[in-house]
């Protein structure tokens, strides 16, 4: 039963997407950006379970159900670093889509003031390729994990299966598919995660009954995170400073970002975010009120892969039909957001490194294959786990783009070299931090942030008097009267 639940279930996800086929309209635009049609409740619906997918079903709850109460500081940062940065960048973004017409992220920044960054671009699209191409891995691999949970599959047939299902989105329609199905999983999700989490609280006694089993696992219910790097308070504020930036990082996310640029009016963006935001936190809550559960009803769990703390649990409380549901949901969600991160990869691929090779919708979605078979053969050879997999990637992509767009967002006015600098800068940093293992007790994202904007703050002044000493005298008369 729960077997045929699971295939009804993700044949409606799959039946949505491809239905969107008869929206498209053949360019280019439609396919990277639904042609800047998307209403604000499906922007924020599906921004907000891009964001979530495999790393919040598969990857968050694994850390949880490893961390117990402390995993609820990941949360405050993540959520209040992701509200701030939308404060005052989501709006700029869709203004500036509208206005340089761009089809991808590295193409919006290139050209962000009308100028035309064309090396800025290729290398972020490098960028963008690279690190994506490797989240988009551990979105096949989460989704071969549900499967192996549900079937007894080899996790690896479950990628298989995965990337197939992400062709026939990209080839159905687009971005718009992704979109339309992240919607619709979105509230299934929801709903199951709140039955399951009502289901566990009642089956250990209500509220008293599952704290006190919780307390019982040693420092399950501390409230400090494990290996700060430095004790106490102290401590615990820089961890969730640190996941702030994390928050923030969301912003440097092109497979996110690319939502709101495809925002029908950038007028609309208030409501997208509110229901972004009141999305996002609901379902937090019950992904982290689920882990810790699941250390009380799975602790065998501990010592294999905590990463399978969700479909299992579905399993053990859950009737067939709810089971296959939120093991549906799960694999949706997960091929969907890989769907959008190849969809962001293949932008970078068709539209910034090579727009002369690419220029039909046809070699467009070749080269949307080659990235997909990229991304399949990482998720086939890849060691770590989803959750490592993903912030990895998400703290690379943010410290790549997240500085300028902070810059940008505050009127700034950097020129290619100087753009370029704060990008390489804010990468290596990130790298080298994961390097030396400081990821532990800093979000690795943090520092590559702050070196990217040191660039901008070091280099911005000597950029200005460089330019002002090599001004003619007339120049320099028609740049004093502009500023006046």
């Amino acid at each position: 039963m729960t077997a045929v639940s699971f295939l009804a279930f993700l044949g409606v996800f799959l039946a949505i997407g491809i239905s969107s086929a008869r929206r498209a309209e053949g360019t280019r635009k439609d396919y990277y950006l639904a042609s800047q049609s998307v209403p604000p409740a499906l922007v924020g619906l599906s921004a907000v379970a891009t964001n979530n997918s495999g790393y919040m079903f598969i990857g968050v709850i694994g850390y949880t159900y490893a961390t117990g109460l402390p995993a609820i500081w990941l949360m405050l940062g993540w959520i209040l670093g992701d509200f701030l940065a939308s404060m005052f960048i989501h709006h700029k973004i869709a203004m500036a889509t509208s206005k340089t017409g761009t089809l991808s992220f590295s193409g919006l920044l290139s050209t962000w003031h009308g100028t035309n960054f064309a090396l800025f671009c290729r290398v972020g699209a490098i960028v963008s390729i690279m690190f994506l191409g490797a989240y988009s891995a551990a979105q096949l691999a989460a989704g071969g994990k549900a499967l192996h949970v549900l079937f007894g599959w080899p996790e690896a047939t479950g990628a298989i299966i995965g990337s197939v299902i992400v062709l026939v989105y990209c080839i159905a329609g687009g971005i718009r598919a992704s979109i339309w199905t992240d919607a619709a999983q979105s509230i299934v999700m929801l709903f199951a995660m709140a039955l399951l989490f009502i289901t566990g609280i009642q089956g250990l006694g209500g509220l008293e009954g599952t704290w006190a089993k919780m307390e019982a696992v040693p420092g399950f219910t501390n409230w400090f995170p494990p290996d700060l790097l430095l004790p106490g308070f102290s401590g615990m504020l820089l961890f969730v400073v640190g996941w702030m930036f994390a928050g923030f990082s969301v912003v440097g996310q092109p497979h996110i970002m690319v939502r709101f640029m495809a925002l029908d009016n950038p007028k609309n963006i208030v409501r997208a975010r509110a229901y972004y935001y009141g999305f996002f936190t609901i379902f937090y809550f019950f992904a982290n009120g689920v882990g810790m559960m699941s250390r009380i009803y799975l602790p065998h769990l501990s010592s294999l892969d905590p990463e399978l703390a969700l479909p299992t649990i579905a399993l053990e409380l859950l009737p067939p039909l709810a089971v296959g549901m939120i093991l549906a949901g799960i694999f949706a969600a997960t091929m969907s957001t890989a769907d959008s991160l190849i969809l962001s990869c293949s932008a970078a691929l068709t539209h910034d490194l090579f727009p002369k090779v690419f220029k039909s919708t046809k070699m467009v979605k070749i080269g949307t294959l080659a990235v997909t078979l990229l991304a399949l053969a990482i998720a086939l050879n890849q060691t770590q786990s989803v959750f490592s997999l993903v912030i990895l990637s998400w703290s690379v992509m943010a410290s790549a783009f997240a500085p300028l767009l902070l810059v940008y967002a505050l009127r700034g006015h950097p020129n290619e070299f100087l753009s370029l600098s704060m990008m390489i800068a804010g990468v290596a940093t990130a790298l080298i931090w994961r390097q030396f293992g400081l990821q532990e007790a800093i979000y690795e994202g943090m520092p590559g942030i702050l070196a990217g904007l040191a660039v901008f703050v070091i280099g911005e002044p000597i950029r200005r008097a460089v330019t002002v000493t090599s001004l003619t005298p007339q120049e320099e008369t028609v740049r004093e009267q502009s500023s006046d």
